[in-house]
């Protein structure tokens, strides 16, 4: 009489955990491209709020914070630079009183001469080009 085995032999155990390891890496891999995805849409949401806040500035203002003002031009009154802002908000133009960082904890970079803006976040590798999730996004891609 032959008696039923409990249990799986050592091979199927390790069959069992390579494939579970297989699936994981796999899941691993999705849900890391979803949270670069989703860098890059908080990256493209936040530049557009950025450009808000600046046409709501000129609007008040009559032209954009100089590059040397900065963004900070958003929360503190530009003093200095040739030009006076004697509508600026008493608030602001950003609620917190904080210029937010890009999702990858670097600041974004501005350029203006005054006229006109570009608002850059230099992506996940924070140096200039870059391809994929490393790509710079700009206010002048949308």
């Amino acid at each position: 009489m032959r008696m039923n085995q409990a249990g799986m032999s050592i091979l199927e155990i390790l069959i069992a955990l390579t494939l579970l390891g297989l699936a994981g890496t796999f899941v691993a891999g999705k849900v890391f491209e979803n949270l670069q995805d989703g860098k890059v849409q908080t990256t493209k949401i936040q530049i557009k709020s950025l450009s808000d806040r600046l046409k709501e500035f000129r609007r008040d203002c009559g032209f954009f914070p100089t590059t040397d003002q900065g963004l900070d031009a958003l929360i503190n009154k530009p003093e200095g630079g040739g030009r006076d802002c004697k509508r600026y908000s008493p608030a602001g133009y950003i609620d917190g009183g904080k210029i937010p960082v890009d999702p990858w904890d670097a600041e974004y970079l501005y350029e203006s001469d005054g006229k006109t803006f570009t608002i850059t976040s230099l992506g996940a590798d924070n140096a200039e080009g870059g391809e994929g999730y490393d790509a710079d996004i700009s206010s002048k891609d949308f």
